[in-house]
């Protein structure tokens, strides 16, 4: 049955997002404790740089392995050189990051929006993360070709294993060995050896299809798996896009304080989003096997089940938001700063109802990039990534001040829904839609 089969690839990657999401919320918390509200906002600024790694990383590397999957299931020549160039170029893409990170982490933290007493704060954290660039961007294609090699249990178990190495480094060597915000650097940075190492007991089995080849980075190929890529690339991207401007805005609206509270929104709000990309990359590699062999009815019961919890994860998680606000905000508020409760505090209930929107548009445009449409899926995953969130920032942080910067979201993720809807109603679209069967 289709929808137990959904089941057994969406719940594990679920999971490994919430292990995801874990860790980050454990790396804010120990940071807050250790460096207060400076830490938080010398995290809040680099976590740009995390989200632009990290999309160029899933953008190769889930590109790659969608491509690959599509291509397998058509019976497409040379499918099998995807794994080889997705290694390749995403090695080839992560170099500038480590230049960087050797030469000037300093001036990209400044970049970023840092005054005198963040830079002493933060100058070691952007170092350790730029240079450890190749590690973050080469664990999604290693778990993104297990997980369409029949091996979703693994790519999850990797998630969630570095996800507690993790936050077990974080504390040692935050606190017991004195490290700092330099030892929550160092956890991260090798928590992807974790994942990687864990995915090599796939590559390693009688169960793997999937081997190096020899062959030279493709331009071509890298270009066919981007084009599918795009949702995964500005999925992550968007928290860094929507980071960065919402940074620049408060810090003019508020100074370090709102900087900080947004720093304690985004990081919750992280668990949402890995949430939804769960389902949306848990649903790839059957839909593109039921797009590749033209399997109509069992795209259209991939695509209703994915909603149908989609819509679930969104009602809960805005319920638990709303209902938990103040004790989520006295989490990570460990000076008890009554004004960074205060700005936090209205920012999560402003802000958190826009995943009833968020959770259909990152689904659809995860289904549309499964099934080979890759430009609807681009404009939807640029409209909401992108394009919409700074528009409707600039737009309502210009009416309504810091009100206006919470709004955003939620504005954006609806205006994204209409237009995604507009896109499904155009003659000759073959979005499946739910059905009854």
């Amino acid at each position: 049955m289709i929808e137990r089969k959904l089941r057994r690839y969406i719940v594990p990657n679920i999971l490994a997002m919430v292990g995801t999401s874990c860790y980050v919320l454990a790396d804010t918390f120990f940071i807050a404790l250790a460096q207060g509200s400076d830490g938080i906002t010398a995290l809040n600024l680099v976590l740009p740089l995390y989200g632009l790694i990290y999309a160029l990383g899933s953008m190769v590397g889930i590109g790659s392995a969608t491509r690959y999957a599509l291509d397998k299931a058509a019976g497409v020549p040379h499918y099998e050189t995807y794994f080889s160039n997705s290694l390749w170029w995403t090695l080839l893409i992560s170099l500038p990051f480590v230049i960087l990170g050797l030469v000037a982490p300093g001036p990209v933290l400044a970049i970023m929006g840092a005054d005198e007493t963040i830079l002493q704060v933060g100058q070691d954290y952007i170092r350790i993360v730029l240079c450890f660039a190749p590690l973050f961007m080469l664990n999604y294609t290693f778990t993104a070709f297990a997980r369409n090699d029949g091996a979703p249990r693994i790519a999850m178990a990797a998630t969630l294993l570095s996800g507690v190495f993790n936050i077990f480094f974080d504390y040692l060597l935050m606190f017991p060995l004195g490290l700092g915000m330099t030892g929550a650097a160092l956890a991260t940075g090798f928590s992807p050896v974790v994942s990687v190492c864990i995915c090599m007991l796939h590559y390693a089995s009688p169960n793997n299809t999937i081997h190096l080849t020899k062959t030279l980075p493709n331009l071509g190929r890298l270009i066919r798996s981007c084009q599918l890529g795009v949702v995964a690339f500005v999925g992550e991207l968007s928290s860094g896009v929507t980071t960065l401007v919402f940074n620049l805005l408060l810090l003019r609206l508020g100074g370090n304080v709102a900087v900080a509270a947004y720093g304690v929104v985004a990081n919750i709000a992280l668990v949402g989003t890995c949430l939804f990309n769960g389902v949306s990359q848990g649903l790839q590699p059957l839909a593109s096997a039921s797009h590749g062999i033209q399997d109509l009815d069992a795209q259209r019961r991939i695509y209703r089940h994915a909603m149908h919890m989609g819509l679930s994860i969104a009602v809960a998680l805005v319920a638990v938001a709303l209902f938990f606000t103040p004790a989520l905000v006295a989490a990570f508020n460990r000076q008890q700063s009554p004004e960074l409760a205060s700005y936090a505090q209205v920012g999560m209930r402003l802000y958190f109802p826009g995943f009833l929107f968020a959770g259909a548009n990152i689904i659809k445009s995860g289904f549309f990039s499964a099934t080979a449409q890759g430009k609807e899926s681009s404009i939807l995953a640029l409209c909401r990534g992108v394009a919409a969130i700074v528009a409707f920032a600039f737009l309502l942080s210009h009416l309504w001040g810091i009100t206006g910067v919470w709004l955003a979201f939620p504005a954006a993720e609806l205006f994204t829904l209409l237009l995604g809807l507009i896109l499904t109603k155009r003659p000759g679209k073959q979005l499946p839609q739910p059905t009854t069967a």
